[in-house]
């Protein structure tokens, strides 16, 4: 049975509760998006949940913004992810996309339940980290200077960490 995650906003005026087969927090992602608006040690860890199962108290607090990308050559491209966070403390929430419509991808700073210790880490998005962040690698961690090949689905099932 998937497992209920309750989160909140730091100020209490946001609440909501999804449902996750995959909830270790194992994935950092240093990107300048993720540090920035949820990630004060340099990075944010997202968890994977069921959208359909996603229940809100407090949506009239909750702001949504999609982040812009900027490219190496210059460009910049408006994101599809839609980024919520509480508009009275300023917590970041959640993300969801129309192109993972089932999905919806908790940050795990905003989740109150006791989550499951992670095994291992990955650490993302490693070329665009702050200069001043030393990540914290493990023995059995992973590193990517961009996305790694597998997906949190499939990071969950080759552990047998993926919960039915």
């Amino acid at each position: 049975m998937p497992m209920t995650l309750k989160g909140s906003c730091h100020c209490g005026a946001v609440h909501f509760t999804v449902e996750s087969q995959t909830p270790y927090p194992y994935q950092r992602c240093y990107c300048s998006i993720c540090r920035k608006t949820g990630g004060g040690g340099g990075y944010a860890i997202n968890i994977m949940g069921d959208a359909a199962t996603l229940t809100v108290e407090g949506e009239a607090s909750i702001g949504m913004f999609h982040a812009r990308i900027h490219r190496e050559d210059g460009s910049c491209e408006v994101s599809s992810g839609e980024r919520r966070y509480c508009t009275k403390c300023g917590s970041a929430l959640w993300v969801s996309d129309d192109a993972w419509p089932d999905l919806v991808h908790p940050f795990a700073s905003a989740i109150d339940t006791d989550l499951p210790t992670p095994p291992e880490n990955v650490h993302m998005m490693l070329s665009s980290k702050a200069s001043w962040v030393e990540p914290q690698i493990g023995p059995n961690d992973q590193v990517f200077d961009v996305y790694p090949a597998e997906s949190i689905e499939d990071w969950h099932r080759s552990r047998s960490l993926w919960i039915d």
